[in-house]
C-alpha cells in the first residue's frame, strides 16, 4: 500500500520543484508530473507521493486527509493539547 501526504505548495524553486509544506515538514518536491512548477500554483495542495506531486486538491480535502493521518499515527491528541495549552 501507498501513501500520498497532503501539503501546500509555499515556495517555487525553480521550473520543475516547488517547496511544499506537509503539517510543518517543507519539503522539496517534484512537480513534473503536474506540468512543472510556476508561481500561479503558490498556495495551492497537492498530494506528494515519493518526493513527486501528483495530484492537486482541495484545502478541504487537503485538511481531512492530514486531520486522518493523524489519527492513524495517533498523534490527534497533539494537536488538542497543543491548542488548549496556547
Amino acid at each position: 500500500m501507498c501513501i500520498a501526504i497532503p501539503g501546500k505548495i509555499t515556495f517555487i524553486v525553480n521550473e520543475n520543484t516547488a517547496t511544499v509544506n506537509m503539517g510543518g515538514i517543507c519539503r522539496n518536491v517534484n512537480m513534473d508530473l503536474l506540468g512543472g512548477a510556476s508561481e500561479s500554483m503558490l498556495g495551492k495542495h497537492v498530494l506528494v507521493h515519493v518526493g513527486y506531486a501528483i495530484s492537486e486538491i482541495s484545502e478541504e480535502e487537503s485538511e481531512e486527509t492530514m486531520h486522518l493521518l493523524k489519527q492513524i499515527a495517533g498523534l490527534e491528541d497533539i494537536d488538542t493539547f497543543e491548542s488548549e495549552s496556547q
